[in-house]
C-alpha cells in the first residue's frame, strides 16, 4: 500500500519517435505521448500523436500504466544541469533543442509484445522498468531494453506504487546500502527528507537499522516521522549546520549544502552522500577523500534490476510505502511538470496512463 497524498489539455502534435537504438520509427500505427520539442517552461511538455515504438530482438514493449515525473525529467525539459556539467549535458541531449522528444525513464505496466531473443518476460506479465538514457516512457507504449533493467510484478504491487520505485527507491537504496554502507546502529541525516530520493532513504535507513533524523519543513514533520525517522528537525527554523550533533552519515539529496557545512555535522569517520553533486563539489569531495577519515560518495545510482527486484519486494511485503505527492492523466503531464519544479513536492508526481 503507498502513501498517497493526492492531486493538474493540451492540443495533439505529430512527433516521430527516437526508439531504444535511436532510429527513427515511421510505423503506420500512432500512440498517444508527451512530447517537448525545445527547453523551457512546463508548458514545453505537450501531448502528442507519435509513432508506435520498434521492438528489436532484445527489447520489450511495455503498455504503460504508471510512469513518474521525475526531477531529472525537469532537469532534462530546461537543460539545467548541476554545475559543471552544462556542456557535457547538452552535448548528450541536443545543444538547441532535445534529440529525444519523449521524456521518462521509470515505466511499470504490462508487456504487450517481446523481441525474437526474449525470455525473461511474456506478453501479459506484469513489469516495472528502466528506459535509461533512451527515455520514452512518458507514452501510451514504452520500448526498453531487457537488458537494461527491467523485473516481473507480482500482483500484490500496484503499477503505480511500482513507478516510483527506479527513481527515488534505486538512488536510495544505491546510496545508503552501496556507497555508503549503512550499518545497523548508525546515526543517518537524510536532508530533503520529503522527496523522491529523501523519503525512500528515510525508509531504506530504517530498514538497513539505522537511527534516522529527517531534515524538511515544519509541514511535512509528522509525514517523515511516519516513514520512519525517529527525529525531524525543521530546516525553516533550526540551523542544522550549526548544531554541535554529528552523524555517522549524512545523505544530502538536494545539493544545496556547502560540502563544508556537510561535513561540520559528520563525524570524523562517517560518511557524507552526494546525491546530486557537480563537478565542483565532486572535486572538492575527492580532496576530501584524500586528505581525510571523512569520505564523500557520489556519481550515478544503481540500474541495477536485482536492486529494484528486493524494492518490488519490500513493498509487496508491507515493509517499504512508496509515497506518492499526486498522480495525473497522462494529458495533465505540464501540471505534473510544473508540481517537480515548485521544489515542495511530496515523494514522487506520476503520470496514470490506464489501459487502452
Amino acid at each position: 500500500m503507498h502513501a498517497y497524498l493526492g492531486g493538474m489539455a493540451s492540443n495533439e502534435t505529430e512527433l516521430a519517435w527516437a526508439g531504444p537504438a535511436g532510429a527513427m520509427v515511421m510505423d503506420s500505427a500512432e500512440i498517444r505521448a508527451i512530447v517537448y520539442e525545445s527547453y523551457g517552461a512546463p508548458e514545453v511538455v505537450t501531448l502528442a500523436r507519435v509513432a508506435r515504438p520498434a521492438v528489436g530482438p532484445r527489447d520489450v514493449l511495455v503498455e504503460t500504466r504508471a510512469t513518474e515525473v521525475s526531477s531529472g525529467d525537469a532537469r532534462l525539459r530546461t537543460a539545467t544541469f548541476p554545475a559543471g556539467f552544462g556542456t557535457l549535458g547538452r552535448l548528450m541531449v541536443g545543444w538547441s533543442r532535445p534529440r529525444r522528444h519523449v521524456l521518462g525513464v521509470s515505466v511499470a505496466g504490462v508487456v504487450v509484445e517481446t523481441g525474437s531473443e526474449i525470455t525473461e518476460v511474456s506478453a501479459g506479465d506484469r513489469v516495472v522498468g528502466m528506459t535509461g538514457l533512451a527515455l520514452g516512457a512518458h507514452a501510451e507504449l514504452c520500448g526498453l531494453s531487457a537488458d537494461h533493467c527491467l523485473v516481473r510484478l507480482p500482483d500484490e504491487v500496484g503499477f503505480e506504487d511500482a513507478a516510483t520505485l527506479p527513481f527515488g527507491g534505486l538512488t536510495a537504496l544505491t546510496y545508503l546500502e552501496g556507497k555508503l554502507a549503512v550499518r545497523p546502529g548508525e546515526r543517518l541525516l537524510v536532508i530533503g527528507a520529503s522527496g523522491a530520493v529523501g523519503a525512500a532513504a528515510v525508509q531504506l535507513g530504517r530498514l538497513l537499522g539505522a537511527h534516522v533524523t529527517g531534515v524538511c519543513s515544519a509541514g511535512n514533520a509528522s509525514l517523515v516521522k511516519g516513514l520512519g525517522a525517529e527525529r525531524v528537525i525543521d530546516y525553516r527554523s533550526t540551523d542544522v549546520f550549526a548544531s554541535s550533533e554529528r552523524w555517522d552519515v549524512v545523505l544530502d539529496t538536494l545539493g544545496l549544502a556547502p560540502l563544508s557545512d556537510l561535513r561540520r555535522v559528520t563525524t570524523p569517520r562517517g560518511r557524507i552522500g552526494l546525491v546530486a553533486a557537480g563537478v565542483p563539489q565532486m572535486l572538492a569531495g575527492a580532496l576530501v577523500n584524500l586528505t581525510s577519515r571523512q569520505r564523500c560518495r557520489f556519481g550515478p545510482s544503481s540500474e541495477d534490476p536485482r536492486q529494484l527486484q528486493r524494492l518490488v519486494e519490500w513493498v509487496r511485503d508491507g515493509e517499504y510505502a512508496p509515497l506518492i505527492d499526486c498522480v495525473l492523466p497522462l494529458e495533465r503531464a505540464a501540471e505534473g511538470h510544473a508540481r517537480v519544479d515548485t521544489g515542495h513536492k511530496r515523494g514522487s508526481v506520476l503520470l496514470s496512463v490506464g489501459s487502452r
